[in-house]
């Protein structure tokens, strides 16, 4: 630190902390300065989520300490943390979604009236939140409102402005762009510029690095539970970040395609279903990863998911191998050799309550049961950890699979469906909110099961993966298909076009 630079407001010096068999924070320190964004990045289970813990209070650091305006302090409860001015906003949002904005934002610091201060005030609740909301540029939330039915941009608001009616300091943001569209996440992005100019210091968590270097004006590297480097932002440009988190060179960073197309398997005609998607033809053939881009509500789920059985549609043939397909349920698709893997691997591609082991054997039930329907319960430790082992899971297999880190959640949601020996797999932005290691691991096993002749969609809305990953590339736009690439013809400027034509169209019409 130059004598220029302003002091630390919080401070972590030499924090360590253990876990069984394993050391989460191994001497980290780290400051964070008022008026800054400071990101932090590194792969998953490199340690970052334990030292937000540490910061925000939920978990206690073995060994180190924590100095806040300069005084040694012990975080030892969120309380704790919240008292001194350090709020936490995590991935998975927590928002109690039966209560109204207002109450959600002042959530554990409820205004009180009458004897013994037990009654809530609302004039005094929907007042701070008004302000709260007022300060965020957000004045048209709705206070009266379920929280629940909010969009995913809208809740974040009510969790920062939360931060702000607890008069945060420091606010802690894991992931705040990973569920976001672009254009959300860009108003997030101004948004987070604009705490910094009100002098609040910002600990931003991401995997996407375009945004570190657009946001941040300083980053620190974990890796394996270490800190790496702490650098100006002008010092780190994504592939010194890259290689600081892996500990190598990325130049080889998308792994090569390794197999040819062959015979059509999979093939959609004329599918409609209003106002999703309209008239969408389209085919992958054997040891093909076809890429499928387009904006957020492009439609490019919605079809999908109509080939897995999951919803329904208006008009359109399925053909598996040149034979009519017509999926009524998920089963249906399964059983014919169709699996999706959803966007949403949380609420949709695993259950948290069971543990690694028992999420791979769910969809192979019936092969691993004997007489009577009594399952096997070797057998389904037996196919758990081979595939646990094939793709490389890391963490405790026989635990829940809500202990895993992101990337290794993934892999769990891959290993079930893999296991049941699949056609045709359908990856749904696979790598998303997940780090740059687990990204190459998941191509890695999508190229692997092309060269084995399975036929695959990747849905993606990162261009650059899909352009260095996929054989062939098909653009949606407002539900329809607008622009079909060979790989020869891969061109970013003509996907965004196209992603963007119902858009253009549109706009000329009017």
């Amino acid at each position: 630190m130059t004598s220029d630079d302003p002091a630390p407001f919080v401070e972590l010096r030499e924090v360590t902390k253990h876990y069984p068999g394993v050391t989460a924070l191994d001497a980290v320190s780290l400051d964070l300065r008022l008026g800054e964004v400071h990101a932090l990045v590194g792969e998953n289970g490199a340690g970052k989520t334990t030292l937000t813990g540490v910061l925000t209070g939920a978990l206690h650091a073995d060994a180190g300490e924590v100095f806040v305006a300069g005084k040694s302090v012990k975080l030892d409860s969120p309380a704790a943390a919240r008292k001194l001015g350090i709020v936490g906003i995590s991935q998975e949002l927590a928002i109690e979604p039966y209560l109204t904005v207002s109450d959600n934002i002042v959530l554990g610091q409820e205004p009180t009236v009458g004897p013994g201060h037990q009654v809530l005030s609302r004039r005094l609740a929907d007042s701070t939140a008004t302000r709260a909301l007022a300060s965020l540029g957000a004045s048209d939330v709705p206070l009266g409102s379920t929280a629940g039915r909010l969009s995913t941009a809208r809740k974040q608001l009510v969790e920062i402005a939360r931060a702000l009616a607890l008069d945060a300091r420091v606010i802690l943001m894991d992931e705040p762009t990973s569920s976001l569209p672009g254009s959300d996440a860009s108003k997030l992005l101004e948004l987070i510029r604009e705490l910094r100019a009100d002098a609040k210091a910002i600990l931003f968590i991401s995997h996407r690095l375009e945004e570190v270097i657009e946001i941040a004006d300083r980053v620190t590297v974990v890796r394996s539970g270490r800190k790496i480097a702490t650098l100006p932002i002008e010092e780190a440009p994504i592939d010194r970040m890259i290689e600081l988190m892996v500990g190598r060179s990325i130049k080889d960073f998308f792994p090569p395609r390794r197999s040819l197309p062959g015979d059509v398997v999979l093939e959609i005609e004329g599918m409609s279903r209003d106002p999703e998607f309209h008239d969408v033809s389209l085919s992958v053939r054997s040891g093909e990863i076809l890429g499928l881009a387009g904006l957020v509500g492009a439609g490019r789920t919605e079809v999908m998911r109509a080939v897995a059985g999951a919803d329904p549609r208006d008009a359109g043939t399925i053909r598996l191998h040149g034979d009519e397909l017509d999926p009524a349920s998920p089963s249906d698709s399964i059983a014919a050799g169709i699996v999706y893997l959803p966007e949403d691997r949380t609420e949709q591609g695993l259950v948290l309550t069971m543990s690694v082991l028992e999420n791979i054997a769910l969809p192979s039930m019936a092969r691993l049961t004997q007489g009577w329907g009594l399952l096997r319960r070797a057998r389904v430790q037996d196919l758990g950890r081979q595939w646990c082992s094939k793709l490389g899971v890391r963490g405790r297999i026989e635990g829940s699979v809500a202990n895993l880190s992101g990337g290794n959640r993934q892999k769990v949601v891959i290993a079930k469906w893999v296991a049941t020996t699949p056609q045709v797999l359908i990856f749904d932005e696979p790598t998303r909110g997940i780090d740059v290691g687990a990204k190459r691991e998941v191509f890695e096993v999508m190229h692997e099961l092309a060269a084995g002749g399975a036929a695959i969609v990747f849905v993606s809305s990162e261009i650059p993966e899909l352009m260095n990953v996929a054989h062939r590339i098909i653009v949606m736009s407002a539900g329809r298909v607008t622009d079909e690439l060979q790989e020869h013809e891969f061109d970013e400027e003509r996907i965004l076009t196209a992603a963007f034509a119902a858009h253009v169209e549109r706009k000329a019409l009017t």
